[in-house]
């Protein structure tokens, strides 16, 4: 059965996510479960399934490493050049770590936390099926933000084309819970995002595409306001339903974000052939009568 939201909620925003993944050499391909003393406690987490050891690489493993980037640049090189040619806005192209520069070495070069939990508190309680090394064959997590809530769903099943996937509620937060979050630009695309609970224990996710990333921080600051699709004008469902029709691959439906001037920014991800679990951003502006519009000052 598909999920729903309950009855005194309504969908915000939803996106497929998975616990991050390192790429400096050191932590390349890795990640861990840690306590605040940078201990290992993915055997203390509670049902949760054996799953893979890392260890840090060695300098020799992290100069092969550092080569085959290079070679991996030259091709991304190329495909920048061909993106820019009528590219969809927000695709994921560029250097494994978007050309940023670390912004915590101590949790991004030397050591690759995904999760900072002291015992007890909430980021122990997310889902194993988040990590990738876990998850069953077929099987991905959403992270969906409503009204009031943030939950994780476990899909067995593809996108806005299959009628009926198989969808599973795996945890579920108050959105008093979650004290933030933040885009984490040292990462896989640029698309990864740390939230934090109010507990101050948190958890690293990589979301697609940074503006997978980056609608998730401005919801939850309230610095972007999403609607629900509710909300919309008749003429702007009009719009949203020819929208989506040119986007069938579209894997969840588009977020909607109010900006200063009352426009409606709309935003919808289909998969990507840059790599796999990259996802590209695709939008439309649209005015009440859900004509195109074009943004005021102080809008973006």
């Amino acid at each position: 059965m598909g999920w729903s939201p309950a009855a005194d909620e309504e969908l915000l925003f939803r996106i497929t996510v998975k616990f991050a993944t390192g790429v400096a050499p050191a932590v390349a391909g890795s990640r861990w479960f840690r306590d605040p003393q940078r201990n290992d406690i993915q055997d203390e987490l509670n049902g949760w399934p054996a799953g893979p050891v890392f260890t840090p690489h060695t300098t020799g493993d992290q100069a092969a490493r550092r080569t085959g980037r290079g070679l991996l640049g030259a091709v991304q090189v190329i495909a920048n050049l061909v993106a820019n040619v009528g590219g969809a806005a927000g695709s994921p192209f560029g250097s494994a770590a978007g050309g940023e520069k670390p912004e915590e070495p101590e949790n991004e070069v030397h050591d690759f936390p995904v999760m900072w939990a002291p015992p007890s508190t909430l980021a122990r309680t997310v889902p194993w099926q988040l990590d990738p090394g876990r998850q069953p064959d077929g099987y991905s997590t959403d992270l969906v933000l409503t009204t009031r809530r943030l939950l994780f769903l476990g899909v067995r099943g593809g996108n806005l084309a299959e009628e009926e996937p198989a969808e599973e509620e795996l945890a579920a937060f108050s959105r008093e819970a979650i004290s933030g979050a933040q885009k984490m630009k040292f990462s896989r695309a640029g698309a990864d995002v740390r939230i934090t609970f109010s507990d101050q224990s948190w958890i690293r996710l990589f979301t697609g595409n940074p503006n997978c990333a980056e609608r998730i921080t401005g919801i939850l600051s309230g610095s972007e306001q999403a609607v629900p699709e509710s909300m919309l004008t008749e003429g702007q469902r009009r719009r949203v339903t020819q929208f989506i029709s040119g986007h069938h691959d579209a894997t969840q439906r588009p977020v909607y974000i109010k900006l200063n001037s009352g426009i409606v920014f709309v935003e919808a991800y289909v998969p990507s052939k840059a790599g796999k679990d990259l996802v590209n951003a695709v939008g439309i502006l649209m005015d009440d009568a859900g004509e195109p519009a074009q943004p005021h000052p102080g809008d973006l």
